[in-house]
């Protein structure tokens, strides 16, 4: 009769440890699926980049947008796509007397600036035609605005200059790199970044950290060129144009 008291007890302990243990088990799988939940949130979206590479051996990430390609990171290349040579020119000075192609880094600091940010361009260098790798090209105004209408916006709105839309900045601004707050969700996957732009009237840098300007390829006027522009503090879009001579960053578009 001890024996089978014996036997009951072991057997009722036995299933006890195997409760416990089917607890724990379960329990650390919960915890692994919230840590990885929150890893892939805070993370962003995972985005299928592709890989292009420049005439000089730059490397960059490309993402498809809708019908589109784009480069996913700012063109830093100093030399065009027939392997010359881009001016590169850092006095403000002659910075803003420029009447023909140039290009600098922000602050003249390519060591700083030059992997996150890439390469600040007047409008006449992208006027050359020259800029980007073989196959690709620096896109147009109507080709911003084909992009625009793939992340939200109506033709209308499209057409229309200044800030438009709601959240499109949102969509292509990075998940990280921006001012505290001002991230975006970068559901697009073009992954702005807030690079700052050199001034036309004095040649000077600015606002690093709090926006940036990309040119299109199209004129508003024999004196001045389209551009796009993104805010950390803005969820649109700004379209307008400005004196030949900005620097602004450049990001290509396949063929």
């Amino acid at each position: 009769m001890r024996l089978t008291n014996y036997n009951i007890l072991k057997s009722s302990d036995m299933k006890s440890r195997n409760r416990i243990l089917i607890f724990l088990v379960t329990a650390i799988l919960m915890v692994v699926i919230f840590i990885n939940g929150c890893k892939k949130e805070n993370d962003g979206p995972e985005i299928p980049y592709g890989s292009l590479t420049d005439q000089e051996g730059n490397t960059y990430k490309t993402i498809e947008i809708g019908s589109q390609t784009w480069m996913a990171e700012n063109l830093k290349t100093t030399e065009y796509n027939d392997n010359s040579s881009i001016p590169n020119v850092t006095g403000s000075s002659a910075w803003i007397n420029l009447k023909t192609p140039g290009y600098c880094w922000y602050d003249n600091d390519e060591t700083t600036n030059k992997t996150e940010y890439g390469a600040l361009y007047n409008w006449y260098a992208v006027n050359t035609g020259k800029l980007c790798p073989s196959g690709w090209h620096v896109p147009a105004d109507a080709e911003y605005k084909t992009l625009e209408m793939y992340l939200g916006l109506t033709q209308v709105q499209a057409n229309d200059t200044l800030w438009r839309g709601t959240d499109p900045g949102a969509q292509m601004k990075n998940t990280a790199g921006w001012k505290t707050g001002e991230n975006g969700t970068n559901t697009s996957g073009f992954s702005a970044l807030p690079g700052g732009y050199r001034y036309h009237r004095d040649g000077t840098f600015y606002n690093i950290t709090d926006l940036s300007y990309w040119w299109c390829s199209d004129e508003v006027s024999s004196a001045a060129g389209y551009y796009r522009r993104l805010d950390g503090g803005n969820s649109g879009i700004y379209r307008a144009g400005t004196l030949k001579a900005a620097g602004k960053y450049v990001r290509c578009l396949k063929d």
